[in-house]
């Protein structure tokens, strides 16, 4: 009985599109055959050539002869191609399968004595209850080339010595170093104390900044819906203005105004509180000011958008569970800490830790506002607020250090795709998902 699967499964096995042509299904299985047919081509050109590439990174790198330069291997760029190649060979490998299991189906419809779909049917077929598994494999494979490919090649170019002076392609081939990179980062001390340095006050910042804009946002919100305010409009209005200005002239504007030299903040402190002894602070070049003043003006740019939030969420809490509250004789306090925060926390919790993780990675705020600075003389290429993400961008676009910076890169993401799934896990807005319809 299984002798049409079986003939069917070794035959897409020897050669893609056999099976179909097998059971019969002529125009599928010349599809499948044109791809193998392609495939064979490709691979026998470039399957090699990418292998050699990924082990060595290049052999020759490019020199100069009577002056003129004689063709090399440019490392990245060998990298790059083999990856594109090898992800080729992964595609083609599940259409391989896909071509496989679909011969043994059609010849399992045959030994029980079921017509299998013509092309036309089967195009049908897929249109009706395959569509959405159809389009989105486009957008699928653009992911996996556009997406995916940049993060692998991210990942491994942290296990290379990527970086100036000695290893830039062309003149300079790259090298495959394991974990030295790693190692470097976290016990060599001209890059430890940086690195050290810098994760601390990334985490700090984070937790600082998200706490601040998310109960500044929560304060603000519950004094505007408290009875009895005017013009709630007004408010709502004057106080979303800084979000709705792009970001990067509000920061421009404020690390004018935080100038300590000639800054407006400053002159008016100087004009009139000089007479108590007050002068101008040093905002922006002092290591501790500078780490308040991204504070404040972070909390000037983030209030805002947590207030519209919380705001959002003040309106679905019913209006009975306030009512029984009175009734058992709850002061405004009591029912603020067992109505209103358990609520707002519950509704808002997966936002505030989306919050935390954009914070670690709030690279415009500390860029636009003090470019990481002020200098820190011990650090290697980081100022006092630099964020993990904008030492990186130094260390790839200022210094050439890709290696260094990569590895960088893979630690943020440890870092907040850990906090993430951790508290995605712990949260309640998780549990109990259905605790609010």
């Amino acid at each position: 009985m299984d002798r049409y699967r079986n003939k069917a499964t070794i035959m897409s096995l020897i050669f893609m599109g056999f099976g179909q042509i097998y059971n019969r299904q002529f125009i599928k299985g010349l599809i499948y055959l044109l791809i193998e047919a392609y495939a064979i081509i490709y691979f026998s050109s470039n399957l090699g050539r990418a292998l050699w590439g990924i082990v060595t990174l290049g052999e020759t790198p490019r020199t100069k002869v009577n002056g003129v330069f004689v063709d090399a291997d440019h490392s990245i760029i060998l990298l790059i191609k083999s990856l594109i190649t090898i992800l080729f060979l992964i595609i083609f490998i599940i259409i391989y399968i896909i071509n496989v299991r679909d011969a043994r189906k059609i010849a399992e419809k045959r030994e029980q004595g079921v017509q299998a779909n013509r092309f036309l049917q089967s195009i049908r077929y897929v249109l009706d209850y395959k569509f959405a598994q159809a389009l989105l494999t486009l957008p699928a494979v653009g992911i996996l080339f556009f997406t995916i490919m940049p993060i692998i090649f991210m990942v491994m170019l942290a296990f290379t010595n990527y970086s100036s002076p000695n290893h830039i392609p062309p003149f300079k081939l790259v090298d495959w170093v394991g974990f030295n990179t790693f190692k470097d980062l976290i016990s060599l001390k001209t890059w430890s104390h940086t690195f050290y340095g810098v994760l601390t006050w990334t985490i700090i910042w984070a937790v600082l900044s998200t706490v601040t804009t998310y109960f500044g946002g929560l304060l603000v919100a519950l004094l505007i819906n408290q009875k009895g305010i005017r013009f709630k409009g007004f408010w709502r209005t004057i106080l979303i203005i800084p979000y709705a200005i792009p970001q990067l002239i509000s920061l421009l504007v404020m690390r004018n105004m935080f100038n300590g030299q000639f800054g407006p903040i400053n002159q008016y402190i100087t004009k009139y509180f000089g007479y108590f002894g007050l002068g101008g602070l040093p905002w922006l070049t002092d290591p501790f000011w500078a780490k308040v003043t991204v504070i404040i003006v972070n909390m000037w740019v983030g209030i805002p958008v947590s207030m519209i939030l919380i705001m959002g969420v003040l309106t679905t809490i019913p209006r009975d569970m306030y009512e029984a509250a009175e009734v058992d004789g709850a002061s405004n306090y009591q029912k603020f800490r067992i109505v209103t925060l358990p609520m707002v926390l519950f509704s808002t919790a997966p936002i505030l830790i989306m919050q935390f993780a954009g914070n670690i990675n709030n690279f415009n705020a500390i860029f636009l506002l003090t470019s990481g600075n002020p200098v820190v003389g011990d650090y290697q290429y980081a100022g006092a607020t630099d964020l993990l993400v904008t030492w990186l961008y130094k260390l790839t676009l200022d210094q050439n250090k890709y290696n260094m910076a990569s590895a960088v890169g893979i630690i943020i993401f440890l870092i907040i795709a850990s906090f993430s799934i951790y508290n995605y896990r712990r949260t309640k807005s998780f549990k109990e998902e259905d605790m609010i319809q």
